[in-house]
């Protein structure tokens, strides 16, 4: 199987290579020449010259890239770039957005998509970068029935947990609400913590308990004891894009017409995080400045 990769970088390069090892013959793009060339020294694979180019050669195309903007410029090209996915594709291929994409925004696509034939998933992964290595990320998969069992293999090659979420979008819609819930369990374990380092409590025992109790959440389990307790700032997810998927999550209530202030509290605590520490800070840094406005250190 011929497949056309684009984005190469923290989730999407394992993502490549466990395709790559699988047998696949990929061709690939990112603004990141060092990461292509990384990438075609290690598994064989061949720099794609551009997107038409990428596509034209390709039986599946994928994009794993940081925004649906990003997705949207990629595949229908923009002003300043007449280079697009869209022109080299028909319907004898299959595009798969793997990005964490606004749901809205993936339907609009898939009309495009669906005037001129060619099939269309999104199907965006969650579970961080080791899970992307070992084979074990959760893929959430939005899409016809039909076209979803053509791509089963391709997904099968990427990990073993794989849900069929609905129709188009809904992969999209998942990761979101996926996401606001793993960005709640920083909020309210570093939280929790405070109050306990306020009264006495050691953080490290609370968590161990924690783990062993009805409280126990990502946070406690993945997140405490491996990186904020440790002031590592480093889990390798940025606060830049879980304040997006935050805002993709907040932006779906508001279409479905639901309240959500926990949706609405989380977000607010990321976007003041990306006001003090920038977006490619660690997404973990929210648990720094809750320690430095509250002046209480776990």
């Amino acid at each position: 199987m011929k497949i056309g990769y684009v984005g190469l970088g923290n989730m999407g390069r394992p993502i490549a290579a466990n395709l790559a090892r699988a047998g696949n013959e990929m061709i690939v793009f990112d603004l990141n020449r060092e990461a292509v060339d990384s990438f075609v020294d290690e598994f064989g694979a061949r720099a794609a010259n551009g997107l038409h180019s990428l596509a034209q050669s390709s039986d599946i195309v994928i994009t794993i890239v940081p925004t649906g903007k990003d997705v949207n410029r990629i595949l229908l090209g923009d002003a300043n770039c007449e280079d697009s996915l869209i022109s080299g594709l028909d319907s004898s291929k299959l595009f798969i957005d793997m990005s964490s994409s606004e749901p809205e925004g993936t339907l609009e696509l898939g009309k495009i998509m669906k005037d001129k034939n060619i099939p269309f998933l999104d199907a965006p992964v969650s579970g961080g970068v080791k899970r992307a290595v070992s084979g074990t990320i959760s893929i959430m998969v939005g899409g016809e029935s039909a076209v979803i069992a053509r791509a089963k293999p391709i997904f099968e090659s990427v990990s073993s947990d794989i849900f069929e979420c609905g129709p188009l979008g809904a992969g999209h819609a998942t990761k979101a609400m996926n996401n606001m819930l793993s960005a709640l369990s920083v909020l309210a374990t570093t939280e929790a913590l405070l109050i306990g380092r306020r009264f006495g409590l050691d953080p490290s025992t609370l968590t161990n308990v924690i783990n062993k109790s009805s409280g126990r959440n990502n946070a406690t389990e993945l997140k405490m004891h491996q990186f904020i307790l440790k002031k590592n700032w480093n889990s390798g997810f940025s606060s830049g894009l879980m304040l997006k998927d935050l805002t993709i999550a907040q932006n779906l209530a508001r279409k479905v017409g639901l309240s959500a202030p926990c949706t609405a509290l989380v977000r607010d605590a990321f976007a003041e995080t990306v006001d003090h520490y920038g977006p490619s800070s660690d997404h973990t840094t929210l648990a720094k400045l809750l320690q430095e406005t509250r002046k209480t250190e776990l």
